[in-house]
């Protein structure tokens, strides 16, 4: 597996301290979150999920705790926009550069507005994914809302 990514690359050109942690990805599972989390040994609730949404039909970026849902609704409302809905996932691929279960916030091919779940302020580290299937890179929550100029609110269902 890869260790340098768009998204490792992004993070170092940003000055951001990161670390990188590698699992074995199952495409079959029910959760890719919660699977990641099982493996890498980690809360769940600490592992984010990167979703690609369509805000008042312009491209945005929802991250959220991979063991909840995320509210459509609030996702708009952070973003300023009156509806939002999930981008379907060949645009998602497209629009990012990445593979679904392997799309990173960080180092996409445009950049988008980005909201950020509220909970990820609760901790020191939060794993995210690192631009590959498999691969997660942990990150303090406040340098990743800062490089990626993330607004932050409360968007779980």
């Amino acid at each position: 597996m890869a260790q340098v990514t768009r998204a490792t690359k992004a993070l170092e050109h940003a000055g951001v301290a990161f670390e990188l942690r590698s699992y074995q990805y199952d495409p079959a599972a029910p959760s890719i979150g919660r699977a990641a989390a099982d493996a890498l040994g980690v809360d769940p609730a600490q592992v984010f999920k990167t979703l690609m949404v369509l805000a008042d039909g312009k491209p945005a970026c929802a991250i959220a705790p991979s063991d909840g849902e995320v509210s459509l609704k609030r996702v708009a409302a952070a973003l300023g926009a009156k509806s939002a809905a999930m981008m379907r996932s060949p645009d998602a691929e497209r629009l990012t550069g990445y593979k679904i279960g392997g799309i990173s916030p960080f180092g996409q091919m445009r950049r988008v507005p980005v909201v950020i779940d509220e909970t990820a302020l609760l901790w020191d580290v939060v794993f995210l994914n690192g631009g590959q299937r498999g691969l997660q890179v942990l990150v303090a929550p406040d340098a990743a809302v800062q490089v990626l100029d993330a607004a932050v609110a409360d968007i779980a269902a």
